[in-house]
């Protein structure tokens, strides 16, 4: 079943423009009641969190009569991250939850991601099928089994108290100075607190939320205002979380940054000495670098690629029974205490490294040479499908000719937002250039 709606992370786009409307949201709440509700009792329970984009007070009450009307009943949590309605959907034995949020895109857009019973996000199929429903008639629920709605008051710190269970028993952050940017977005609250009563000296930065200012020059896709504050404050460290923050990146004590490969090949490392590192296997996507890969075989641990999608790198180690994941951009999956990518746990990973051994994070930061890798971003117009062009398939197919056995290209749509993604890896910079630029000459010229 194909899906038009949903992307590689549930709905998403402009705010109070097509899909990301109130009355879209109200179908889609309408749809995912009826797909959950089918054997008509008044027992089902929904559990909805947001982050702090202004257009979230919209979707929330859309979605809320959306599901009520088919009689779930609703319980809001407020500005959460994204993976503590994946805690709490499960902790409060709901049977739906969903996250309002675009993530690390800006306030302008908004975006719905669903998550099943057991906590994880909805596969491809169930997506599929709620696409189904909301393009037909929704029965809704009779007047007496009309669902109800409330606010959940200690949902933040229900989520607190479990992410501090995460830190290794025995260990604390006392004597530790740490930026936390929390992007002004879903973790502006939680963050900061498991830090500090954790025994952190806590820096807090992106923490004044107007509904406006979500990733606006904060967060882990502009770590720079972080590095800023981890000089300014002579701290040990940053950890920077995006605005729904399931991705984080990690500053060293000189505002260096490492990413998601980087955070990956120290957990997969001190996990395998630890035998905790289930099949001896790291799952990550197609972006991540090839030193990466080649860091794991040296040590005798392999490397599963996924499509890109942090839900697809979940999928696939569910399947194939391992325990650490992630991408290249900071969604780190550890299945053995969150259901998807989740920022600040693995920040407390890291930060717990560092108080177990001594070590600075600058020598935490850089566990492998990364193979030079250039990714650029084309957007396009709707309608247009440039990947599809006979004179772009010619360029791809030209250069992946040239660059076969030094390197890889991978082309590929968005699956959040109007844009092709180029990337190349290439040991020869040079070639990789001149790789990266022609592909992008070609997609702009056939947009």
């Amino acid at each position: 079943m194909t899906r038009k709606l949903f992307g590689t992370d549930g709905v998403r786009g402009q705010a109070n423009t097509y899909p990301m409307t109130a009355e879209m949201a109200l179908k889609l709440g309408q749809a995912a009641g009826r797909f959950f509700r089918r054997d008509g009792s008044n027992a089902h329970r929904v559990v909805i969190g947001k982050d702090t984009r202004l257009s979230g007070y919209m979707l929330e009450n859309a979605l809320t009569a959306g599901l009520t009307s088919t009689g779930m009943n609703v319980l809001l949590l407020g500005p959460v991250p994204t993976p503590a309605v994946g805690f709490l959907t499960r902790s409060m034995r709901a049977d739906l939850g969903v996250m309002i949020s675009a993530s690390h895109n800006p306030h302008q857009d908004n975006g719905i991601k669903f998550f099943g019973p057991d906590g994880f996000k909805l596969s491809d199929a169930a997506e599929a099928e709620i696409e189904t429903m909301v393009e037909g008639e929704i029965q809704p629920a009779q007047p007496q089994n009309i669902g109800r709605a409330k606010r959940i008051d200690d949902a933040l710190g229900r989520y607190v108290e479990y992410a501090k269970t995460t830190f290794p028993a025995g260990l604390r952050l006392d004597g530790l100075k740490v930026v936390i940017d929390c992007a002004n977005g879903a973790a502006y609250k939680a963050a900061p607190l498991v830090l500090w009563e954790l025994g952190a000296e806590v820096i807090p930065v992106g923490v004044a939320p107007n509904g406006t200012n979500i990733n606006e020059k904060c967060g882990s896709t502009y770590t720079q205002t972080a590095a800023e504050a981890v000089v300014a404050h002579g701290a040990h460290v940053g950890i920077s979380l995006d605005g729904d923050a399931d991705r984080v990146m990690i500053l060293d004590e000189r505002g260096q940054v490492a990413d998601g490969d980087q955070i990956m090949a120290l957990f997969a490392a001190r996990w395998a000495e630890e035998g905790r590192l289930n099949g001896g296997t790291l799952v990550a996507t197609v972006m991540s670098n090839l030193g990466l890969e080649k860091f794991l075989n040296a040590r005798g641990l392999r490397l599963e690629r996924t499509n890109v999608g942090d839900r697809y790198v979940v999928e696939a180690m569910r399947r194939g029974g391992w325990n650490l994941g992630g991408e290249q951009s900071g969604h780190i999956v550890m299945t053995d205490v969150a259901t998807t990518g989740d920022g600040l746990l693995a920040g407390l990973q890291f930060l717990a490294e560092m108080a177990r051994t001594g070590t600075p994070a600058s020598a935490l930061i850089r566990q492998f040479e990364t193979v030079p890798q250039m990714l650029k971003n084309v957007r396009f117009a709707a309608g247009k499908q440039p990947l599809e062009n006979d004179a772009v398939k010619a360029v791809i197919k030209a250069n992946a000719e040239r660059i076969s056995g030094k390197g890889r290209i991978l082309i590929r749509k968005s699956g959040t937002e109007p844009l092709i993604r180029v990337m190349a890896e290439c040991e020869d910079a040079a070639m990789l250039r001149d790789v990266v630029e022609d592909i992008v000459g070609a997609v702009e010229k056939a947009v």
